[in-house]
């Protein structure tokens, strides 16, 4: 069983790396051709304003006459245009401030990497631009740095201490930005290097504003913080501007862009597809802008224009990446080589031959991507017979398409048709030069441009299909050999039967001849290394497979047996409890049925024993209500967080009760294995309102942190001074690592885990009463087993039937240890759960913070099945085989799921990997739980006992 573990373990790492090749590899090619407008620009400086986290609503509104940003709204009204940047899903900082300076959403090979980091070089506004002088945060800064060319980009950014969510002032982080910029232009007049390139064209500024961010994050967006903090950024902006226009002597030949990389959610999230994230401001003014437009009708149907008094003044709309082609059309650089937005000419005030131009650069751009560029035709001089020249080709091939072609065999490719002949576009492209009609020329060059992105993603996806069908085969294969080696090693089917000396020749030659056809037939396609494992991994399984035919004959003829009705119930109860806990991750009230069901299980088995029927329901009961609840962190209440430590406090008086009524010695060191959970459970609970306190105070609780960490640190040693008996040992468990979940916690979630315990002791007694009805001997009391007792070998019981039961309800268990509380669905809110540990943002330990927040409920639940195997006298591990085959099951469901567009749930990659990381989690923690259950730290070699 080593062996098939170490396998599983493999193939599991395969399955769990091809998510990655077949959806999220990266759309990003290179050695295109820049592609700039060639008239002269309205603008030779751009200054881009980002406020990270601000909502359009938070800035448009306006409160009775007052608005939060005086400044921008005067801009609104009196000096540019005004309208929404609706961002694509994730909503974090990182897609959303790429996708507004190169022109495409998120690299979705960059989800690999949480949306921090851009996995591989792309070009962007600041790296076309002569120059770029960029303030605020180096985490988003950095981002630009990678893939930038030659010398030219020039960062300034504050440390990391800055980012201190509770003492300091988040705003202060904007003011930073805003004095650092005063500061650099009142010294540039004394370098002239600086000042020479100050006075140069095609130079941007970019003002990174993280303050809004972090205060929506840490008091949420009506909060009084997060308002104040937009007026500070509009003072800021209004400053600013006032630099500029006196360094340049209001030249007018400045263009400024203010918008946010994403909003933020009532409750204070990111990351999701809410439209309070979508939805974020874009105002513009300055060189080559229109003026404001007064408008009687608005092509918009939404009341949230009277809503914000703004009914009366045009607004435009535009998608985020549609922003970069606007700034480089603007300052006359190239567009960034991988941008897909479209240029939203309804902004310019320039001429109709400058917005045809340069409409026509944006679908020769964006072509550029798709198929060479035909020869010579940047040199023709009117853009209008440039289009009509370009749209006159015959074919368009792809640079894409070539790739592809060049590693398919002919009878098997099948090109992108849609953009293969564009006669009828020539024609009316000729039309409306003749006529001057410029407008309609402009929207005639969206078309290919639409199609040319279809064309796009057709060639990226290509090998989807043929990926996911070999992965599927693969997948299928392994469950298929997982189930038959356990019937094979953990049942009485196959012991009458006679063994299989040694596999067919003939069917080994067969799998050896396809093995040898599929590599051949990769090699002469060039495919890389990875299509080898993909594709290959399926032949030794089936083969697998294949070689244990007596097995599966004798499963058929163990099924037959049985009465078809039952058989077919059986299945069918199967299939419904698998999708029940694939529906869980997608809607967590599912749970909320499947605790209904494990509270009418006592009665579909007759176990009709009063006080484990009634016990079962009261829990189950009051369980099932965590998954109707909103997600935790959303409404924080501290009154609930208190009264969860209270019922721990009582729930160890109860243990200490009854253990000194059960026994005539206590022992010192159990004493104190009990008594150390309460002192710990007392200063956490001290601890969560210091430090609620403390942060309204804006003081930095640090002795707090210290008292955290000590309770953290100490949760998995408490434990190991228990006895290892069946329920002093569960009972510690749960007391142990309850003060660091307390600390972890924010509201109703807190009585989670204490809840779900009881209803694991339950389980466990049930599971025992379930065994004695079906005849097997047990004579012991769950009181008195020891989970260091060896049983004799020959006590152990082969698998039953009525095993799979106990198997899916760990898996049920383990869902509901993930999803009860939507602690998966809420993992980007750190700021409200670790700030008892730490208040300067480190994503790296608040995710670890998080994730040990999560896996408490999950070690609990593990360490109640090792209690299960023990009371049902199964060996160890071998219930788990049966377990893991579980979560197979269900990444098979959510590999048809997957998406490579949306938010963290949308593209469905976190149900996949949860699920997968649940099949390595339970190998790798399943060690965890034995030595919490099974070892014990002695303090001195021969205990001393007292009478209590």
């Amino acid at each position: 069983m080593l062996l098939f573990l170490i396998v599983g373990l493999l193939v599991h790492s395969v399955f769990f790396a091809s998510i990655f090749d077949i959806y999220f590899t990266s759309p990003l090619d290179h050695g295109m051709t820049p592609r700039f407008t060639p008239l002269l620009p309205p603008a030779r400086s751009l200054v881009l304003f980002v406020a990270d986290g601000l909502r359009a609503d938070a800035l448009f509104l306006d409160e009775d006459g007052h608005s939060r940003a005086p400044y921008i709204r005067n801009i609104i009204m009196h000096e540019g245009s005004w309208g929404m940047s609706h961002t694509h899903v994730p909503t974090e900082s990182r897609p959303g401030n790429v996708a507004l300076v190169t022109g495409f959403y998120e690299d979705v090979s960059a989800v690999a990497k949480g949306w921090k980091e851009n996995p591989v070089e792309f070009d962007s506004l600041f790296n076309e631009s002569k120059y770029t002088w960029s303030w605020g945060s180096f985490d988003t800064l950095r981002i630009f740095t990678k893939g930038a060319s030659g010398d030219h980009f020039y960062t300034h950014a504050y440390g990391i201490e800055r980012e201190d969510f509770v003492v300091q002032n988040a705003a202060e982080l904007d003011l930073w930005v805003f004095d650092n910029v005063k500061e650099f232009f009142r010294t540039a007049g004394d370098n002239q290097s600086l000042l020479s390139k100050l006075n140069e064209e095609k130079i941007v500024f970019f003002f990174y504003l993280l303050g809004i961010d972090i205060n929506g994050h840490t008091h949420w967006p009506y909060s009084r913080k997060y308002k104040d903090n937009i007026k500070t950024v509009d003072d800021g902006v209004k400053e600013i501007v006032s630099v500029f226009e006196n360094f340049y002597g209001n030249d007018g030949k400045t263009a400024f862009f203010f918008t946010s990389d994403h909003g933020i959610t009532d409750w204070g999230y990111d990351g999701t597809g809410h439209r309070s994230e979508t939805r974020t401001p874009l105002v513009i003014w300055g060189a080559g802008i229109k003026s404001p437009q007064s408008a009687s009708a608005q092509p918009f149907d939404d009341a949230i224009l009277k809503e914000w008094k703004l009914e009366t003044w045009e607004r435009f709309g535009v998608s985020q990446a549609d922003i970069a082609p606007l700034m480089a059309s603007l300052i006359g650089v190239s567009f960034p080589l991988n941008s897909l937005g479209i240029l939203s000419v309804d902004y310019l005030n320039t001429t109709e031959l400058f917005k045809a131009e340069s409409m026509f650069t944006n679908a020769v751009q964006i072509l550029e991507q798709f198929k060479p560029h035909p020869y010579g035709i940047e040199t023709w001089p009117m853009a209008a017979e440039r289009v009509a020249a370009f749209l006159a080709m015959p074919c368009i091939r792809s640079l894409k398409m070539t790739q592809k072609k060049e590693v398919t065999l002919s009878f098997l490719f099948t090109p992108f048709k849609l953009l293969s002949d564009s006669k009828q576009l020539s024609i009316k492209a000729r039309s409306y030069i003749e006529e001057r009609k410029y407008d309609e020329l402009v929207f005639l060059c969206k078309e290919p441009i639409g199609l040319t992105l279809e064309g796009l993603f057709y060639y990226h996806t290509y090998d989807r299909f043929f990926l996911g069908l070999n992965v599927v085969t693969g997948f299928v294969g392994w469950i298929s050999y997982a189930s038959l080696l356990i019937i094979k090693c953990h049942s009485d089917l196959t012991r009458g039967l006679r063994k299989v000396k040694k596999p067919s020749c003939l069917r080994l030659c067969g799998f050896v001849a396809i093995g040898l056809s599929v590599a051949f037939f990769l090699l002469i396609q060039a495919s890389p290394w990875t299509y080898y494992v993909y594709c290959l991994l399926p032949v030794p399984m089936w083969c697998a497979v294949l070689r244990e035919c007596h097995v599966i004959q004798a499963f058929v003829t163990s099924l037959l047996a049985y009465p078809l009705r039952y058989s077919l119930g059986c299945l069918l109860v199967f299939i419904l409890g698998i999708e029940v806990l694939v529906l869980s991750f997608l809607y967590r009230c599912t749970l909320t049925a499947g605790f209904f069901a494990f509270a009418g299980w006592p009665v579909l088995t007759q176990l009709w024993t009063a006080k484990i029927t009634s016990l079962s329901w009261t829990f189950s009961l009051l369980t099932a209500v965590f998954p109707l609840m909103p997600v935790a962190g959303r409404k924080p209440d501290l009154s609930l967080v208190t009264c969860a430590g209270l019922l721990v406090l009582l729930l160890s008086l109860f243990v200490i009760t009854f253990l000194i009524r059960s026994k005539e010695q206590f022992v010192t060191q159990e004493l104190l294995a009990h008594l150390l959970p309460m002192l710990s459970m007392v200063l956490s609970m001290l601890v969560v309102y210091n430090t609620h306190h403390s942060l309204l105070r804006k003081e930095g609780p640090l002795p707090n942190q210290v008292l955290s960490w000590t309770v953290l640190a100490s949760s998995l040693v408490v434990p190991l001074l228990s006895p290892s008996l069946v329920f002093q040992q569960l009972s510690s468990i749960l007391l142990s690592l309850m003060p660091t979940y307390l600390l972890l916690s924010t509201g109703y979630e807190a009585l989670f885990p204490l809840l779900l315990s009881c209803l694991m002791f339950f389980w466990n007694n049930m599971e025992q009463e379930a065994l004695k009805q079906s005849g097997v001997s047990c004579n012991q009391k769950i009181t008195s087993i020891d989970f260091s007792y060896h049983m004799d070998i020959s006590q152990f019981r082969q698998h039953y039937l009525d095993d799979i039961h106990r198997a899916f309800f760990l898996g049920f268990f383990l869902v509901t240890a993930l999803f009860a509380t939507g602690n998966i669905a809420s993992i980007n809110s750190f700021d409200l759960v670790v700030s008892c540990f730490l208040t300067v943002f480190s994503p790296f330990m608040m995710g670890a913070l998080t994730l040990w927040k999560i896996l408490v409920p999950f070690v609990l639940v593990m360490c109640t099945f090792e209690a299960v195997q023990l009371t049902t006298q199964l060996p160890a591990r071998s219930l788990l085989h049966i377990v893991l085959i579980i979560p197979d099951i269900m990444a098979l469901h959510f590999f048809f799921l997957v998406k490579d567009s949306g938010s963290w749930l949308d593209i469905g990659i976190s149900h996949y990997v949860t699920v997968m990381s649940m099949t390595i989690f339970l190998v790798f923690l399943n060690g965890l739980p034995q030595l919490l259950t099974t070892k014990e730290l002695r303090l001195c070699r021969k205990p001393k006992s007292h009478l209590i």
